[in-house]
């Protein structure tokens, strides 16, 4: 006899919620314009658009409780020399060779003092960066994720962050994607496995409430 998928997962014990940690930061991940200029052949519409004003609601919010927030970008050599099998399986990624309007982190999101800039060639955050060392360093306990797209960069980001021995959380409404399809399957799957879904509303509540427990 057949069970339901939800069933089996409840078996499973999938979609269980984490502890969340008192020393968290905010990754950004890849708001680049080559996502929200209609020219571009990574144009994200309505699904990116979305997680972009959320995104600029979370970063002031962190910054007001004095949590880290780091951006990730996408930056090549001209040519993609370094940007190895990836780059040449995807060759609309030569839309952030160093130099071009679409590589740029897209307004109203700016990088302010205090902020950090990790750069990146591969999808995950994570992978020949400078990331882990630098939240191990912070002793960051959680990581809350933004960015574009769900079923690319974010997902394998959020694969890495809890790889690294970190509670991930991804702000549900401030990652996105280009069609509602991926981006659905893919928050599924990351809350079965690897992370906690929250609101931007609830990760503004989360970040005040930090900095009320540092405060008293």
């Amino acid at each position: 006899m057949s069970e339901t998928l939800d069933t089996n997962y409840a078996r499973a014990g999938y979609h269980a919620r984490q502890s969340w940690g008192n020393r968290p930061a905010v990754l950004m991940i890849d708001f680049a314009n080559a996502y929200y200029d209609p020219n571009s052949p990574l144009f994200g519409g309505e699904g990116c658009q979305i997680a972009l004003d959320n995104a600029a609601r979370l970063a002031p919010a962190a910054r007001a409780a004095g949590v880290p927030v780091i951006y990730t970008e996408v930056k090549y050599q001209p040519g993609g020399a370094d940007g190895g099998a990836f780059y040449a399986k995807v060759p609309a990624l030569a839309y952030f060779e160093v130099g071009a309007e679409t590589q740029k982190l897209q307004a109203p999101l700016a990088v302010e003092k205090g902020d950090i800039v990790v750069t990146k060639q591969y999808p995950s955050g994570f992978f020949g960066t400078s990331l882990a060392a630098t939240l191990k360093w912070l002793k960051i306990d959680t990581l809350l994720l933004a960015g574009v797209t769900t079923s690319g960069c974010v997902r394998a980001t959020c694969v890495d962050s809890i790889s690294h021995g970190l509670v991930t959380l991804v702000v549900e409404d401030a990652v996105g994607d280009r069609a509602d399809g991926p981006h659905q399957a893919n928050l599924f799957d990351m809350s079965a496995k690897y992370a906690d879904l929250l609101s931007t509303d609830a990760a503004i509540d989360y970040l005040e409430s930090i900095k009320s427990n540092q405060e008293d």
